[in-house]
């Protein structure tokens, strides 16, 4: 994501943030996952170790000036495993950040859930 977006991103949440948060007042403080499972975190750690190798490797390949043909399969691959990786984590925070969200009872919260999920729908669809 570029540096740009990632400051409108912020500055958008900014906007909408009720005055006197700590939102509004500048920096948000460090949001963590909750509901997330040792085995679930377990397995995205694993994979992305593994991942970690393959770029590595990928990086040995450019080095070595192996045939590009052979690099872009690799790069395919490291991509499709990210995504695996994304899938994970998305399926772990819609059950339980953006539940918890809309079961609240807080229309805040839960509009917030929407606009993120919008938001991540968006991104992670290219």
């Amino acid at each position: 994501m570029s540096p740009a977006r990632a400051g409108s991103r912020r500055s958008t949440r900014r906007k909408s943030a009720a005055p006197g948060t700590a939102e509004a007042g500048g920096r948000e403080p460090p949001r963590s996952a909750h509901g997330v499972e040792p085995a679930l975190q377990a397995r995205a750690l694993t994979r992305l170790r593994r991942i970690e190798g393959q770029v590595r490797g990928l990086q040995r390949m450019v080095e070595e000036g192996r045939y590009c043909a052979d690099i872009l399969t690799q790069i395919s691959s490291v991509q499709e495993a990210l995504r695996a990786v994304g899938k994970l984590l998305m399926r772990n925070h819609l059950e339980h950040c953006v539940t918890d969200a809309l079961r609240s009872g807080d229309r805040l919260d839960a509009e917030r859930a929407y606009q993120e999920v919008l938001e991540l729908m968006y991104t992670h669809a290219r």
